[in-house]
């Protein structure tokens, strides 16, 4: 989740603009065996938005199958698949949705299990959006920890970019550009004193659950939590939004700062974004080796730049 509110979230839907260059052939380079989980874990909480409390269930899946959602709560249990088309809405969260079966605020989950290099799992809940918990990634990621994680027999390829791609909305944008390994960019810029201007960077050595750089995701990105600012709270509230936001789950900021500190991190807001943005962009199914920088984004905006990627990897 982008936080409560999104710096980004006030800019026009309509305004974004889209910059790719024309698709090339793209290299492509083996990046290792898929993994699944060991065996399965369960997690309940409430949802952000709806203030709902859900049962969550991630269990191992076959290779080849993906992270997909299952909504065990409605008739035939309908499949959600974790991918660009199933993408539904983007405000304040990223909701999927295929045929009446939708799941909202799927971004943390899929963040944990994409970047501990959990290429196929089943996700099965009894709600309509995936549980807050703490706002962060930290209790899916020590879940994962905990289950563990098998090789699988399929090789998992992943794509080189070739060209820069952007997409921007006024001031704001995201972009992948071409590079060597695998890397992670995210600044915002905030009026209140307490956020101010943020920059952090996150590059694994490898996206698998054996390497160093899904431990430092654990250390430095997962424990990051959702934020807000504390004026819009209540007009979010009226908007039928973030309905199960508390300081309890929430990092919330006004003039004077922090509602409810301490913070796990001076720039705690910054590494939640950056989170998002993992999660987001794990639509794709795998990451391009790309360098993914952001700046003041949404998940409206990483979701058109994942897009843009898939489009020119056709």
């Amino acid at each position: 989740m982008a936080g409560v509110v999104e710096q980004a979230a006030m800019l026009p839907p309509l305004g974004i603009e889209q910059l790719a260059v024309e698709p090339q052939p793209e290299p492509t380079e083996l990046w290792g065996q898929q993994h699944t989980l060991t065996c399965g874990f369960e997690r309940s909480g409430i949802g952000l938005h709806s203030g709902k409390l859900t049962r969550l269930r991630v269990l191992p899946a076959a290779a080849g199958a993906g992270r997909y959602f299952v909504r065990v709560d409605l008739p035939d249990a309908p499949q959600i698949p974790a991918k660009l088309t199933s993408v539904h809405r983007t405000q304040l969260s990223t909701e999927l949705c295929v045929g009446t079966a939708s799941v909202r605020t799927v971004e943390h989950l899929l963040a944990a299990l994409a970047a501990l290099g959990i290429d196929n799992a089943r996700i099965e809940l009894d709600g309509a959006e995936v549980p807050l918990l703490d706002g962060s990634a930290q209790v899916w990621v020590e879940a994962v920890q905990q289950a563990g994680w098998v090789a699988q027999a399929q090789v998992q390829i992943a794509p080189r970019l070739a060209q820069p791609i952007w997409v921007t909305a006024g001031d704001a944008f995201a972009a992948a550009l071409p590079a060597a390994a695998l890397r992670f960019t995210y600044g915002i810029d905030f009026e209140q004193s307490a956020i101010g201007n943020q920059w952090q960077s996150w590059s694994p050595s490898a996206l698998s659950p054996a390497a160093a750089g899904a431990e430092s995701f654990a250390e430095a990105i997962a424990p990051a939590r959702t934020f807000g600012l504390a004026h819009q709270v209540e007009a979010l509230r009226q908007q039928g939004l973030i309905q199960g936001g508390s300081l309890e789950n929430a990092l919330v900021c006004d003039a004077s700062g922090w509602l409810n500190p301490p913070l796990r991190f001076s720039n705690e807001p910054v590494r939640h974004k950056l989170l998002d943005l993992v999660g987001d962009l794990s639509l794709l199914g795998n990451f391009p080796t790309a360098h993914f920088l952001a700046y003041k984004a949404s998940h409206e905006l990483h979701v058109a730049l994942a897009r843009q990627i898939a489009q020119s990897l056709l």
